[in-house]
């Protein structure tokens, strides 16, 4: 009897154990709705108008903000719950083709070594709003730029 409830019991944990290890289920991009379309009109308006905000590391605020903050501050003005770092933006957004990008989509760099560190939001018409380095303020940079043409690693979507 007791060997029994022993089996029953770790075949729950079992269960349960593998119900959390589990990746979440991710659905395909859909082509863009009129509410998408002003999602990312509003992300660009925001990441626009923080042009000018002072780097600082680890910031997310009007004080100052580095890459990944600059993107999770601007989606939270238009509701969108974006997540806080470079790697979690990068593994929770909706990959998209580099020849698809549409404004408010995010663009994620290598600028050294093989991890993606930097982020930036695409704008349109080949450039993209981000918070550069130390001592450099949020601005907007041409994608056809040779440092970051050469460092782009892919692209991104969250709604």
């Amino acid at each position: 009897m007791i060997g029994q409830i022993r089996n029953f019991l770790l075949v729950i944990v079992v269960g349960l154990l593998g119900a959390c290890s589990s990746a979440p289920q991710r659905t395909t991009v859909m082509p863009p709705t009129d509410s998408s379309i002003g999602a990312h009109s509003r992300v660009v308006d925001v990441a626009r108008s923080l042009i000018g905000i002072p780097y600082r590391f680890g910031g997310a605020s009007l004080r100052g903000m580095d890459c990944s903050g600059l993107v999770h501050y601007a989606y939270r003005q238009i509701g969108v719950n974006v997540p806080r770092t470079v790697a979690t933006q990068r593994r929770n957004a909706f990959p998209v083709s580099l020849s698809e990008l549409q404004a408010g989509d995010l663009l994620f760099f290598r600028l050294g070594g093989r991890r993606i560190s930097h982020v930036g939001i695409y704008i349109g018409e080949e450039q993209f709003v981000h918070a550069p380095r130390t001592g450099k303020r949020v601005s907007i940079t041409r994608l056809n730029n040779k440092y970051w043409k050469k460092r782009l690693a892919g692209a991104g979507r969250f709604y």
